[in-house]
């Protein structure tokens, strides 16, 4: 291993995981799922055949992309709801959202001859200007070894810190290096990219990303994994991918929680009162930051007299008063 990577072992604590996270933009557990990357690699043998390359310098001429993997690989199920995964999901983006989500999912096979992709934000999908508080996390699987040789992933420590047009220098660009069953887990906001495949080795890697409940799934979810498909996954990729709510209101069926389309099916909704939340979403939302989008100035509560109308608020704002200064 070599350009002084994070790299750490995975009985690391969450929060030392996370603390590299938020203040490098990226950090890489070794070893953490090496059983389950070489039988997921042998799981996609028949997928990766029948994907074809790239058509441009983005998405690689020598590189094939496989989408809809959950449904085609119980590992890369069981990958996507890792333990360890799902604990620093839960320190980085919950305090920004009461639910995060799975955002895309899918397998990038680089392949010899392959240029370098450019750099590029994850986040940039979305109108936000860097820095911006976490909304994406990334996570990249090595199904392979990964080596600056092969394409192992470029990533640029701390950039997620950037201002929005400062672009990097050579010399601060890493090359993520690290063997099959490995993960690197990075800030969406932090420039990154495929690297140049100058080997003659392939380099596949399980990309699945993570983000808040509140944002527009880069991958339609729910077309990839319709009811009938997402009815075999176990009950927490079931909410991950979206059947649930992704904050208070956002996301019912029929006024109902969307997890019973997956118990009763979309003709037996409602059967019951209309619920468009559920306690514990409400309870995640008040505990949430805020924070503010645009450039426009705020205007004031006037100091004035008379009765207030009552709003919601109420909740929201008394929550907001006691979470600590930024």
């Amino acid at each position: 291993m070599t350009h002084g990577l994070n790299i750490v072992a995975p009985e690391t604590p969450t929060n030392e995981v996370t603390e590299l996270l938020l203040h490098d933009g990226y950090v890489v557990i070794q070893d953490l799922a090496v059983s389950e990357a070489e039988a997921i690699r042998e799981e996609l043998i028949p997928h990766m055949d029948a994907t074809p390359y790239g058509e441009n310098e983005w998405l690689g001429q020598n590189t094939k992309r496989c989408g809809g993997v959950l449904r085609k690989s119980n590992g890369a199920r069981e990958l996507a709801i890792h333990p360890t995964v799902m604990a620093l999901a839960d320190h980085f983006l919950l305090p920004n959202c009461a639910r995060y989500q799975l955002n895309v999912a899918g397998v990038i096979q680089i392949e010899p001859g392959e240029g370098g992709q450019p750099l590029h934000r994850d986040t940039a999908l979305y109108p936000f200007r860097h820095p911006c508080p976490p909304i994406l996390m990334g996570t990249m699987w090595a199904i392979r070894d990964f080596t600056e040789a092969n394409g192992g992933t470029r990533l640029v420590p701390g950039s997620h810190m950037w201002k929005w047009d400062r672009e990097p220098f050579e010399d601060e660009v890493i090359s993520v290096e690290m063997p099959a069953g490995s993960l690197l887990i990075y800030d969406g906001s932090a420039w990154h990219g495929g690297g140049e495949n100058k080997s003659n080795a392939v380099r596949t890697g399980l990309a699945i990303q993570y983000s808040v409940g509140w944002l527009r799934q880069e991958e339609n979810q729910y077309l990839t994994n319709p009811p009938e498909v997402a009815r075999e996954y176990p009950e927490e990729l079931q909410r991950l991918i979206g059947y649930d709510f992704g904050g208070p209101f956002l996301g019912f069926v029929d006024g109902d929680d969307p997890y019973r389309v997956l118990e009763l099916g979309y003709d037996a909704l409602p059967r019951r009162a209309v619920h468009r939340s559920r306690p514990e979403i409400d309870a995640a939302a008040r505990r949430m930051s805020f924070f503010p989008l645009g450039t426009e100035e705020a205007i004031p509560t006037p100091e004035r007299e008379g009765q207030r109308v009552k709003t919601q608020l109420g909740g929201f704002e008394e929550a907001q008063q006691a979470l600590p200064d930024p």
